[in-house]
């Protein structure tokens, strides 16, 4: 069975979740057969040791996680080398001090200018983290702009209804008004999944978002 490591150190803001998402995250691995999940609030693992016996890393994390610039060379290493990195809301909010970590997952974190219910137009809808979704749904979460971020280096799954916000409200700060939600792309011989839902219990909570996250873990992970 594959292995599976989520980290949900939090330098920066802590998110009310994460007992949960660990929970979630076990559950999803055992449900589907396809991964046993190790979660862990610290970063021990973290490093070139630690990586060898997993097969994907998936960071709910925010700020500079403190980790030495070897065990950043070993991240990238792990997924350059053909294995699965997974990141999840927060997961951009992390990290603005290595450039690498930013072009690895896609870009940074820039602002929330909502957290409301929202329309989600899917892309691509036979993707393993989108095909259950349709064309459209709508969810209530927070919902991030990204800097750092396009379109034209990877792959998006799917973004906002611009029609259900606020395009012009003070904070938004995208001048395309390009709000991608979920993308994935190859990072060297690996693979990395992103997916900008996850900010709270009842999201977690959410079946749409179970199948969402875990077809992307599957897709990451060379399984679906």
């Amino acid at each position: 069975m594959k292995k599976l490591l989520y980290c949900t150190c939090s330098m920066g803001f802590k998110h009310d979740c994460l007992d949960l998402s660990h929970e979630i995250m076990r559950k999803l691995g055992k449900e589907s057969g396809a991964f046993e999940a190790t979660c862990t609030w610290d970063v021990d693992l973290l490093n070139a040791e630690g990586l060898k016996q997993f097969d994907a890393l998936v960071f709910c994390t925010t700020g500079e996680l403190p980790i030495s610039e070897a065990d950043k060379q070993a991240i990238l290493d792990f997924v350059r080398g053909g294995k699965a990195f997974i990141g999840i809301h927060n997961a951009t909010d992390t990290f603005y001090k290595w450039p690498e970590y930013g072009e690895m997952i896609g870009g940074y974190f820039n602002g929330h200018p909502w957290n409301q219910e929202v329309g989600i137009i899917v892309e691509d809808k036979t993707h393993p983290a989108t095909k259950h979704l349709g064309d459209y749904f709508r969810i209530t979460d927070e919902i991030y702009e990204h800097r750092d971020w396009s379109r034209q280096k990877t792959h998006v799954l799917m973004r906002i209804d611009n029609s259900t916000v606020d395009v012009n409200k003070e904070g938004v700060r995208r001048p395309d008004r390009d709000f991608a939600m979920a993308w994935c792309h190859d990072y060297g011989n690996g693979r990395v999944f992103y997916t900008g839902h996850g900010h709270s219990n009842e999201v977690w909570s959410d079946e749409r978002f179970q199948k969402h996250l875990l077809g992307g873990i599957l897709w990451a992970m060379r399984l679906a």
